[in-house]
């Protein structure tokens, strides 16, 4: 029985095994065949469970695919059908939802309470609402150049000569020569190899850091850094460490500690990040730039430096945190700064060595796919840099009125000043008795606060200066710094004009708490 079987089943095991191995031969003439092969053996060979689960969810994808894409009622007769009135009522009775949530009633209050400015911005603009001239300690128009008479001359030149926008990405066709020429002069007034121009500032530190930085890299950054700093950090996707706020033992702690944590899990050498600015816009605290240095090279991590409100004001012709502590730029592997702020013109960029620029000029995204600043800027920050070197008496005025603005507001009650003695931007919150602007135990109202505070921004603009609130976007941050008004000096007051408007100032805060109390 069992030979008759055998016999009878030959012709079948023949045909099988024969269309095995022609499956198997045609099988091996496909390319990469060979690859597949060898996977599946070695993964049956190790875990033979796995290749039966392999195998059903392969079943499954073929079933999906060759499964009906939808599952309804071709015929339609489960449908509920409308007739054309109830249609209509429907879509009469229709509203839709809002795409944002409704401002509330303070958030109204705040947004209609922003002056507009009728014609150009400067140390004295004109309110458009009431006409009236104000002093301006508002703008971040640090050195003074904003309406200069030679930056518009040469602006006019160049409009006439290129006109308006750049119309491309740098890459393409946006690069002229006189954005070669300020890439240049700010690499030559730094002393860099060379630098790069970004035509937005918020995206131009937010583009170098995701430029460099990397998954499995190591990021350790100030608390207290700028939001574009912050959204940099979240788009590299590296692995962050935060020390406290310019504090650099704690920093020192950190870098000791993500070094204990390498060894630890045996793990590899990876690009390691110092990440930090020169002059916080949050609290305008300056950083000790010769102990960062010595960090940095004692560690053996690389340096970004964010100079957006150092740069064009700090040291003797502007060159910022460098010039100032007389480090030289070459120890800052990438030094970050801002056309817009420190020269009033747009824009921000990177200066570094040149490996370090060409490699944003193919991997900085906002490099890459933005359109390149219209050159009448570009010619007008060449010409700043060109009056910051010829005349550093401007920075003497600008450090002359910040000693006046402080010691005016210092003697005010009821507030405190922050942030280091020579920043050009000075924020003052209400004074309490914890003065910190971390909010971990916060000890305050934060809309309470930010109510009594704009309510002394309104009072001083009626009585001739602008002000504003520091603004932050709450929620979104990962800090929520404390409610502090924020003033901008500059070096286009005189220092009776800067005294006069700092009494004004006192005089809003005085009578603004008196009312509160």
């Amino acid at each position: 029985m069992d030979s008759s079987t055998s016999v009878a089943l030959e012709p079948l095991l023949s045909f099988l095994a024969f269309s095995l191995s022609k499956l198997e031969s045609g099988f091996y003439r496909i390319p990469g065949s060979a690859v597949v092969a060898r996977y599946v053996k070695s993964s049956h060979q190790n875990d033979p469970g796995r290749t039966i689960l392999e195998l059903i969810l392969v079943i499954f994808a073929i079933r999906t695919l060759l499964q009906s894409r939808t599952r309804t009622d071709r015929s339609g007769k489960h449908f509920i059908k409308f007739s054309e009135k109830e249609i209509d009522e429907l879509v009469d009775e229709w509203v839709p939802e809002p795409l944002v949530q409704p401002l509330s009633e303070w958030e109204q209050k705040d947004l209609s309470s922003v002056p507009v400015i009728a014609g150009p911005n400067g140390p004295k603009p004109k309110l458009l609402a009431t006409g009236k001239i104000v002093t301006n300690l508002a703008s971040f128009n640090f050195a003074g150049l904003a309406g200069n008479e030679k930056v518009k001359e040469r602006a006019l030149e160049t409009l006439q000569k290129y006109g308006l926008g750049s119309c491309g990405p740098p890459g393409f066709y946006g690069t002229i020569d006189v954005h070669l020429d300020l890439e240049h002069d700010i690499a030559e007034f730094l002393g860099t190899e060379a630098s790069i121009l970004y035509s937005q500032g918020f995206s131009t530190i937010s583009s170098v850091i995701p430029a460099f930085c990397k998954r499995g890299d190591i990021i350790v950054a100030d608390r207290s850094v700028n939001f574009a700093i912050q959204k940099g950090i979240l788009i590299s996707r590296s692995t962050v460490r935060w020390f406290d706020h310019n504090d650099l033992k704690s920093l020192e702690d950190t870098l000791i500690s993500v070094e204990k944590e390498r060894k630890k899990r045996k793990g590899p050498l990876t690009r390691r990040f110092i990440i930090t600015e020169g002059i916080f816009e949050r609290d305008g605290e300056m950083v000790d730039l010769p102990k960062l240095v010595e960090l940095k090279l004692k560690y053996k991590y690389r340096l970004i430096l964010d100079e957006s409100i150092s740069f064009g004001t700090m040291g003797r012709t502007g060159r910022g945190l460098t010039e100032l502590y007389n480090v030289p730029a070459s120890q800052i592997d990438m030094l970050v700064g801002s056309v817009a702020n420190g020269l009033c013109s747009a824009g921000g960029f990177c200066a570094g060595s040149s490996i370090v620029v060409d490699h944003q000029r193919i991997n900085g995204t906002s490099f890459v796919f933005s359109a390149s600043m219209p050159a009448l800027l570009a010619t007008s920050g060449s010409e700043a840099i060109t009056i910051l070197r010829n005349n550093p008496s401007v920075l003497l005025n600008l450090q002359d009125n910040i000693r006046a603005i402080r010691a005016v507001l210092e003697k005010t009650e009821g507030i405190t000043l922050l942030g280091h003695r020579a920043s050009p931007i000075i924020h003052f919150c209400l004074r309490t008795q914890q003065q910190s602007l971390s909010v971990s135990q916060p000890t305050y109202d934060y809309e309470a606060e930010e109510r009594i505070l704009q309510d002394i921004v309104d009072d001083s603009i009626a009585n001739g200066v602008l002000l504003t609130r520091a603004k932050h976007l709450r929620g979104q941050e990962m800090v929520e710094s404390r409610p502090t008004i924020r003033i901008a000096a500059t070096a286009a007051l005189t220092r009776k004009e800067v005294e006069k408007a700092a009494g004004i100032v006192k005089a809003s805060v005085t009578r603004i708490l008196s009312k509160r109390r």
